[in-house]
């Protein structure tokens, strides 16, 4: 789905006026629309311009630029705290003021009802002068209910609004430095550590903008308070300030705790989300391999190093809201001892007072300023984390891209250049070469010998140490492992071209994707998913040239997109496409396949980097030197010779994926005048139905303890809240007798009374004590089942995931099932305990305080009901749309992630192609989007309060009022009781009821990590019957019927593949067009979806046996490689069941031996993500070595030496055969020198077999599909293949 264009539906909010914005009337709307029915994303209001991604984004990167120049300037390190205060302090500064005023009138809200109290203890009917000055602070009071609710919310509201804007501006920065990252510094980062960066670091600036002001707002409330009780009560009140300094100071303790117990969970988030990544993105790999067991140990293991963190920080936060609930207690207590151990004599309006003080002092400084310190050092630490990505290297401008004189060239002189500045030897050496237009240049040369480097030398991407390279001209650059992203096949190959039909449809026939759009349903309007599900590697990789050949560049530099085709779709897109569309064009080809040399205006052969040799193909021709010796047929018997690579294959080939983000040139070259947008499509995916069920919670709870646990703590809620009750009681019986002691009705000498003093403050110092502990004991209960529910629910959603079929990750994008496993689990981890803990605080205070007052004055329940009955209402009306509003919130959230995965992905792409601002444009369209749900979540529950204030408000007032115009009909204590009372009251409900609607909202976020504990399973991974160890000991395979689809209503992609008989121990090849089902054929095999007929493998049908049982008893070798981050040791033995001698013969059968034996790690030498320090070929030759290692019946190669060099290639193919003499051996490929000594040969066409024989047959028959296939590679090539047929 497509952002929405701000004209769309303009934000009220700018119409509204100065009553409606106060009071959120310009929402009422929307809360009529979200009543009638469910809110869809277009419901959404457009963002407001000045909270646009764009302007945010590009503001604070200005002020970030100008401290990293001043920075340098100073020889310092730059400080993005410093850029983030000079661009946000003003407007911060100013809302700082209205907290101020705010709490001010918090302050002064006791002073009126001392005196309202202090009236009614002197009750005189008769003086009407006193009853007026009471009906004036009683208005006085509620004037300071009524500017404190709207101040209150006013603040918040902005002050939300500064933190959702710095944390977009953020984002943008992150995005942007993200496109720019040089190689070097992709080295050191991941994509998880990216994501976990716009997930959950920048969520912190949300939080910590909401409660900073309180770290100096908190102290001078608590000074201007001492100072009133002081004028009240004298010096005992000092007693009450001490206790609140001593927990002020542990609190900064703990604040130390939080900031180092932060910093390490942060960072093995960040581990656990990057082996999560690397698990959904390799699922195929680990499917194929049966290794899901080993993945869900692993992240199961960093899951429980992360929790017990979490579970600390989560204590410390428990005894925050512990000592929330009781230290105004604790204060009040101790105030009044100290007060009588000085034998002073107080009023009952005194005592109500000094309740009243410290209750005001209960949010800002017992709630927010723990909250701030908490907030800060957790901010400071994910400010010092974006700061470290923000200072990676970037790339440096290249050079120029368009010539003066317009003149296209391509000249290199001398190029020497390193991947990693600490490597000693150079990726390229002296490489020297001129190519004009209308020139082909060729690149040809084994593994590993700087192929793919060259052309990142060309793109700017590897970094030069000496030599020039001028390249002038437009680029289009295909890269090795073909890049599409989400979107339709049209839209990929426009990537933000006009569409001109005729152009278009040249492009498509010459690319040769006519006959591949027809198959499709909806031909090139077909949706691509996020990794290119349905197209075949063949596919993406004609799409991706497709893409190249419609930009119409000047300069194409093509990596090898001929190995991923069959030789027929090879020949026609060099005939068609690179010989006739791109004849006028500078071409850099990079080959494997050297039939083409003899067309190609010069050929530049590499080995280790260097230049072997270069000139046409007439001078290789002259100076007798045989190309195909220079690698491929090198005679059999120099098996010692060393095989061609490279020693520094790590450092060497950094560049040789699509997936090595570095970054571009920056755009010399003028914009095309004929560009859109890219169109990038992201659905949306399912939003959660209706409201959070009983079931959820009961599901949420028992997954962190049993029902006793749960029932215990439900008991020491209740105790906690009985006790805090009693107290408030009591020291309304305790006021009567200090007024009868001070107005002298009682005598402090009498023994009754000591007696009954004594009796008081015993059981005054039980109920304090049992308020501390049972506020304690459940706050820290509360959350250690929390914690645990978060843990089990998290192993539930991964163990249901890795059980999921690959459909599944076919439909849902990365972004999507990364946004559970990030924002969701941080949400359980983080935010819903504290919500839940503070919501049943809450509501059990409301009861108990309510229960009071009823108890103390029973009319009060008259307006009671009301307001609860009001409240409740509002409540149910306001959650209809809030739910609504957060389910969208939750699912514009994941474009934003996907978008960067894909990004990351084809970074080689965007930045050749100069997309960079494009893309940029994308990401900010959908940060817009989640900005659109974001501001609607922060307004509705802003709605939804003041409201409930107002109401409150008026609650507060009639009370007032009541109490004076009833004063003589009641007793003056229990007056102060309620009175005293009604403020906190105020305070609480609220409260209360937007904690209760935010514990639905964030419930959300367990409603959606259930959804996915419960996902649809692939068949058993074992069943009861095992089968013997023995099987298969032949390794025949039988195909009766089959029929084999991806998807249950998707079309067939095998169709009736029937009465086919592969023999035991037979080297069986399979070859066949690309896209004709070959890969499916092993999809099938492995049962990777379910196909319909049956396949019987040694006597036993498939369908019979354990997925795990099936999949370990045949070696796969896939086409695309997946490596994992580790060392090389643990990618090749992923379940370390080898020995070093087993690896080291692995390695050698695969011809890497050499290769990294001279690593300075050998075989513990670290790789970076996806294996992006080795080249693809090398890439594919690792997962080889660990398919040899499964020493199985039955072994299958699929395409797996693609990109691997023919005399490799063939020395490999010999190893194989030698080594798997007893084996069933399938070889899937577009090579056909390596099926042309198989023993048989299958043809596949649109999924079904054409025709199966021995390969010296088939090429008798002139008809044969595969005498045709063999006929359109080079007259040198068919002839040694004809001859090796026999």
């Amino acid at each position: 789905m497509l952002p929405v264009s701000p004209e769309v539906k303009t934000n009220p909010v700018q119409k509204a006026n100065f009553c409606s914005r106060l009071f959120v009337w310009w929402l009422n709307p929307l809360f009529k629309i979200g009543h009638k029915r469910k809110l869809e994303p277009d419901d959404m209001y457009s963002v407001l311009p000045e909270d646009r991604s764009q302007c945010l984004g590009e503001e604070l990167q200005g002020y970030w630029d100008q401290e990293v120049k001043r920075a340098q300037k100073d020889a310092q390190e730059p400080s993005l705290m410093k850029a983030i205060i000079k661009c946000y302090w003003k407007s911060y500064l100013i809302w700082g003021m209205f907290t101020f005023l705010e709490e001010g009138t918090r302050v002064v809200q006791p002073i009126f009802l001392g005196k309202m109290i202090s009236y009614i203890e002197n009750y005189d009917p008769s003086d009407s002068a006193a009853l007026y000055k009471a009906y004036g602070y009683a208005a006085g009071l509620s004037a300071c209910v009524l500017v404190w609710a709207v101040l209150h919310h006013l603040y918040f509201y902005h002050i939300q609004r500064v933190g959702m804007r710095l944390r977009i501006a953020v984002c943008h920065m992150i995005y942007r430095k993200a496109l720019y990252l040089s190689s070097s510094a992709m080295g050191k980062t991941t994509t998880g550590q990216i994501v976990n960066l716009l997930s959950n670091d920048v969520s912190r600036f949300d939080q910590v903008t909401m409660f900073l002001h309180y770290l100096w707002v908190g102290p001078l409330q608590a000074i201007a308070v001492t100072a009133l009780l002081w004028m009240e009560i004298g010096i005992s009140c000092l007693a009450g300030m001490v206790v609140l300094i001593i927990l002020l100071l542990l609190q900064s303790c703990f604040r130390k705790l939080f900031s180092s117990l932060w910093s390490k969970t942060a960072v093995l988030t960040d581990n656990r989300i990057k082996t999560m990544s690397e698990a959904i993105t390799g699922i195929r790999t680990i499917k194929m391999n049966a290794w899901e067991k080993s993945f869900i140990d692993l992240i199961t293991r960093l899951r429980r190093k992360e929790i017990s963190n979490i579970l600390r920080s989560s204590y410390l936060r428990g005894m925050n809201l512990a000592s929330f609930f009781a230290v105004s207690k604790i204060m009040i207590f101790v105030t009044f001892i100290s007060n009588e151990l000085l034998d002073n004599l107080i009023t009952g309006s005194q005592v109500f007072m000094v309740v009243m003080l410290f209750e005001a002092l209960r949010f800002s400084s017992t709630l927010y300023f723990p909250m701030a310190i908490e907030k800060v050092s957790e901010a400071i630490i994910s400010i010092q984390r974006i700061k470290n990505f923000l200072s990676l290297d970037e790339m440096s401008q290249c050079y120029p891209q368009l010539p003066s004189d317009g003149e296209m060239i391509v000249d290199v002189q001398d190029l020497t250049g390193f991947w990693e500045k600490a490597s000693e030897t150079p990726t390229l050496r002296g490489l020297s070469f001129t190519v004009r237009p209308g020139e082909l240049l060729a690149v040809a040369g084994p593994v590993g010998a700087g192929k793919s480097s060259l052309l990142c030398a060309l793109l700017g991407e590897l970094p030069l140490s000496q030599g020039k390279v001028s390249v002038h001209g437009r680029i289009a650059y295909v890269s090795q492992q073909p890049w599409v992203f989400s979107g339709t096949v049209r839209s990929n190959i426009l990537f933000g071209k006009k569409y001109e039909k005729e152009r278009y449809e040249e492009v498509i026939k010459a690319c040769a994707l006519e006959e591949d759009l027809q198959l499709l349903k909806e031909g090139d309007l077909t949706e691509i998913g996020d990794r290119g599900i349905p197209l075949s590697e063949g596919q993406k990789a004609r799409v991706s040239l497709a893409r190249a050949v419609y930009q119409d560049a000047d300069i194409y530099l093509l990596d090898d997109p001929l190995s991923a085709v069959d030789a027929g779709v090879s020949r026609h897109l060099f005939q068609q496409c690179i010989h006739q569309v791109l004849k006028e064009k500078i071409t850099i080809l990079v080959t494997h396949q050297l039939q083409y040399l003899e067309d190609a205006s010069q050929i530049l052969i590499l080995k280790d980097g260097k230049t072997v040799k270069r000139g046409t193909y007439a001078e290789f021709l002259k100076s007798r030197v045989d190309i195909f010796s220079l690698f491929e047929k090198g005679n059999m018997q120099s098996e010692t010779s060393p095989v061609p690579g490279t020693a520094t294959v790590i450092s060497e080939s950094l560049g040789q994926s699509l997936q090595s983000p570095r970054t571009s040139l920056k755009d010399a070259a003028p914009e095309d005048q004929d560009t859109e947008n890219i169109q990038v499509t992201v659905p949306l995916e399912d939003q959660l139905k209706g409201k959070v069920d009983f079931k959820t919670y009961a599901n949420y709870f028992t997954a962190g303890a049993h029902w006793p646990v749960i029932i215990f703590l439900i008991l020491v809620n209740i105790a906690a809240q009985v006790a805090y009750a009693l107290q408030d009681w009591w020291l309304a019986d305790w006021a009567k007798i200090q007024s009868g002691l001070y107005f002298g009705t009682y005598l402090k000498e009498a023994e009754d009374v000591m007696f009954v003093l004594n009796w008081f403050l015993r059981v005054f110092s039980g109920l304090t004590v049992s308020t501390i502990l049972f506020g304690i004991i459940r706050s820290l209960l509360m959350f250690y089942v929390l914690a645990n529910s978060s843990q089990t629910l998290h192993n539930k959603m991964l163990e249901s995931i890795l059980r999921a079929p690959v459909l599944f990750f076919n439909r849902n994008p990365i972004g999507r099932i990364l946004n559970r496993f990030s924002k969701d689990i941080v949400y359980m981890d983080d935010l819903l305990p504290q919500i839940f803990q503070d919501f049943i605080q809450m509501f059990l205070l409301v009861i108990g305080v309510v229960g009071v007052m009823v108890a103390v004055i029973p009319w009060i329940a008259i307006l009671v009901i009301p307001l609860g009955i009001i409240s409740f209402v509002l409540r149910w009306y306001f959650l209809r749309t809030s739910r609504d509003v957060k389910c969208l919130e939750s699912t514009t959230r994941s474009p934003v992630f996907s978008h960067l995965a894909s990004s990351l992905q084809g970074l080689g792409t965007i930045r050749a192609y100069k997309a960079e601002h494009k893309f940029q444009k994308l990401f900010n369209a959908h940060q817009d989007l989640h900005s659109e749900a974001w501001f609607l979540l922060l307004t509705t529950s802003r709605w939804l309060a003041v409201y409930l204030d107002v109401i409150c408000a008026i609650f507060v007032t009639i009370v007032a009022f009541g109490a004076l115009i009833l004063a003589d009909a009641l007793n003056p204590a229990e007056v102060g009781l309620v009175l005293s009372l009604t403020p906190t009251l105020m305070g609480m409900f609220q409260w209360c009821v937007r904690q209760s609607a935010e514990v639905e909202n964030v419930m959300i976020s367990v409603e959606r990590g259930i959804e996915y504990t419960d996902l649809e399973k692939e068949a058993p991974w074992e069943l009861e019957h095992r089968l013997p160890p023995s099987w298969p000991d032949e390794g025949w395979i039988y195909f009766s019927n089959v029929n084999f689809r991806y998807i249950l209503d998707g079309p067939l992609v095998l169709k009736n593949l029937d009465d086919t008989f592969i023999n035991p121990r037979e080297k069986h090849g399979i070859v066949g067009r690309t896209g004709a089902g070959k890969s499916s054929l092993i999809a099938a095999l492995l049962r990777l979806s379910e196909p319909e007929g049956s396949i019987l493998i040694d006597g036993l049908w498939t369908d019979n046996i354990g997925l795990h049982d099936l999949r370990k008893k045949m070696s796969i070798a896939p086409q695309e490689p997946v490596l994992f981050t580790g060392t090389m040791r643990d990618n090749l033995d992923l379940l370390n069941e080898h020995t070093d001698e087993e690896l080291w013969n692995a390695l050698e059968e695969v011809q890497l031996k050499d290769n990294i034996e001279h690593l300075p790690g050998k075989m513990n030498t670290e790789l970076a993500e996806s294996g992006l320090n080795l080249s693809v070929g090398q890439r594919q030759l690792l997962c080889l070595a660990r398919t040899i290692l499964r020493k199985n019946r039955i072994l299958i190669i699929d395409k797996a030496t693609s990109n691997v060099d023919p005399r490799t290639d063939e020395l490999i193919q010999k190893k194989i055969r030698e080594k798997f003499a007893h084996c069933t051996v399938l070889t899937i490929t577009h090579r056909l020198s390596n099926v042309i000594d198989c023993q048989r040969v299958s043809v596949l066409d649109s999924g079904r077999w054409k025709e199966t024989g021995q390969p010296n047959d088939l090429l008798q028959n002139r008809n044969s599909l595969f005498y045709k296939m063999v006929q359109q590679l080079g007259k040198e090539e068919v002839a040694v293949l004809t001859e090796r047929a026999k």
